[in-house]
């Protein structure tokens, strides 16, 4: 026989013993907190010590835990790169399609893309070297997604490109795209000259304007 739903289950109210709301959003952001901090600090220990010479005892230390909690948001170390490298690449990606849906001409768009790029260059200077280290460490399917992302993220610029240049062939153009890559992603190594390291807005203006160089050249 059908059972009458009380008022608390009718109106939403959490029942005997139920968590509240507020805290299980609590213990969510909590969660998703310690699992950005493990991955800033993978990002970190891959850099310096590269991917085969970092444990999960690493991981879990880098941010006071012990190493199997780290086994409550990742499932392995191979999982925390892969995270990592997907998540660098969504980033990449999504923040090409902002850009390109705010820009009023191709030009701003190209110069708003290298400004994008150069901000990622700067900011996740460990990433970009993990990305360039340790891509083959994934497995075939998280290889691959990083790898279609990448794609699309390249199409974004050559797109951009064949729109001030329309007069260059698509080849060309992507080549030019790639080597721009290369100049932007080199900042993890221009930059980390020990004792020497130039101010940020320096590092800047430097890539800034030597990519929209090789670009338009």
């Amino acid at each position: 026989m059908a059972t009458t739903p009380s008022t608390a289950e009718i109106v939403g109210e959490p029942l005997a013993g139920a968590p509240a709301v507020g805290a299980a959003t609590e213990r969510s952001r909590q969660k998703a907190d310690r699992r950005q901090a493990i991955l800033s600090a993978a990002a970190t220990l891959f850099a310096q010590r590269g991917y085969a010479g970092v444990t999960i005892e690493d991981l879990g230390a880098a941010v006071g835990v012990s190493g199997p909690a780290v086994y409550r948001h990742f499932p392995g170390k191979a999982a925390v790169l892969a995270a990592i490298l997907q998540g660098a690449s969504i980033t990449l990606l999504d923040g090409a399609e902002r850009v390109l849906g705010a820009a009023s001409d191709p030009a701003s768009a190209l110069r708003e893309l290298i400004a994008f790029h150069v901000d990622f260059a700067l900011g996740d200077a460990d990433v970009i070297l993990v990305q360039d280290r340790e891509l083959e460490q994934l497995d075939v399917d998280a290889r691959h997604e990083v790898r279609l992302l990448q794609r699309q993220y390249v199409e974004h610029w050559v797109d951009t490109l064949h729109r001030l240049r329309p007069d260059r062939a698509e080849t060309e153009l992507r080549i030019r795209a790639h080597a721009a890559f290369g100049l932007l992603n080199s900042t993890p190594h221009s930059a980390r000259i020990p004792g020497r390291r130039p101010a940020d807005g320096t590092i800047r203006g430097i890539l800034e304007e030597m990519t929209w160089a090789s670009l338009m050249s």
